[in-house]
């Protein structure tokens, strides 16, 4: 006669969640404490830059000219980050379910799904965090545009 803990499967899907999640979690975190790993502007030279794109379109839009060219941003190692930390999530997301469908032990599996899960919802909280900000930058540029254009 076998016991319940001899049928179940090795936790193999479980494992993967865990370590898929854990990493996931750690690459989060550690770009959210260190980022932005790529050289960036100082915050005022960002919101100057800011400002004067707004008066110059204001002039171009008074003025009857065409738009300018669309500029590409180059690709940085914080763009390759916050990728693989959500591919990381989501495969922790994925091989939990996996787990579950397997009848494996669920302590792995939950875990991994819940290190998982709080990745996503760490990247979306300073994501919107971040956006607030950047509308409330926006509206204090737009509400003192006399200003900029010099009126």
């Amino acid at each position: 006669m076998t016991t319940g803990a001899e049928a179940q499967p090795k936790a193999i899907a479980g494992a993967v969640s865990f370590l898929a999640g854990a990493l996931a979690l750690i690459m989060v975190l550690a770009h959210f404490w260190n980022g932005p790993i790529a050289p960036q502007q100082r915050p005022g030279v960002t919101v100057g830059e800011i400002a004067a794109d707004i008066r110059q379109s204001a002039i171009r839009k008074l003025k009857g000219q065409p738009l300018p060219a669309p500029v590409a941003e180059p690709w940085t190692i914080d763009k390759t980050l916050k990728p693989i930390a959500a591919l990381l999530a989501g495969t922790a997301l994925v091989a939990g379910a996996a787990s579950y469908v397997r009848k494996e032990r669920l302590r792995a599996g939950v875990a991994g799904s819940l290190l998982g899960v709080s990745a996503i919802t760490f990247q979306l909280f300073t994501w919107t965090i971040l956006v607030i900000a950047g509308a409330i930058i926006i509206y204090a540029i737009i509400h003192n545009i006399g200003d900029i254009l010099g009126e």
